[in-house]
């Protein structure tokens, strides 16, 4: 993907971010390489474009930030996307996450509750050239079961715990990975080994802003 707003200082400050996230442990070369293609400065308003490539969450509005790039490689990594995989992620917030996705090669799916953010974020996306990624306004929590079953299923808000719909969509043999806390997170990842058989990993302390329910104007 070319974009014109995308320069070489850009790209350079790019490549920075993605050696600092590699020296925290992100070692996913697939992963490094869709963080160093996205053009994280056009997901933020142009007056913090200056913040863009720093590692570190930045409010978007709506009570809504973008996410950490480390977080956004450690749970790609967790996920283990693999080309064509379909995924759902729950919570397309500013977009970032789901076009490092698709810089992956996955089929995506993203559900945004907030009505201004789904239209802001969909608009933005198709002008910036992710016109793939299927944006759909609704409450994540319930998933998408008319597009089940999904290969890898991302939710990038704090759950208090797994909701059941979203596992009944997760295709077997399929791996579901999701922040579960309230005052903080541990990230966890699911594997479904059967219809009723999962198989459940933890890896370490984040912080998400909460998963909700329904539908905001």
């Amino acid at each position: 993907m070319v974009n014109v707003n995308d320069s070489f200082r850009h790209k350079g400050l790019r490549n920075r971010l993605v050696k600092e996230i590699e020296k925290k442990g992100i070692t996913e070369k697939k992963v490094l390489e869709a963080i160093g293609r996205v053009p994280r400065h056009l997901f933020m308003d142009s007056s913090f474009v200056h913040l863009a490539y720093q590692d570190q969450a930045f409010p978007i509005g709506q009570g809504q930030t973008i996410s950490q790039p480390y977080t956004v490689a450690f749970q790609s990594s967790l996920l283990d996307v693999q080309p064509g995989c379909k995924v759902l992620e729950i919570g397309t917030g500013s977009g970032y996450q789901a076009a490092v996705l698709s810089e992956m090669q996955a089929e995506v799916f993203s559900i945004e509750r907030q009505q201004r953010l789904y239209k802001a974020t969909g608009q933005l996306l198709t002008d910036i050239g992710y016109p793939d990624i299927r944006l759909f306004l609704g409450d994540g929590n319930e998933g998408l079961p008319a597009f089940a079953p999904f290969d890898r299923i991302l939710v990038t808000a704090g759950a208090s715990e797994v909701p059941s719909n979203l596992l009944i969509q997760l295709r077997p043999g399929g791996i579901m990975v999701i922040p579960i806390g309230v005052q903080s997170q541990t990230m966890i990842r699911i594997k479904r080994l059967s219809k009723d058989e999962f198989e459940q990993e933890s890896f370490g302390s984040f912080a998400f802003v909460p998963l909700l329910k329904g539908i905001a104007k």
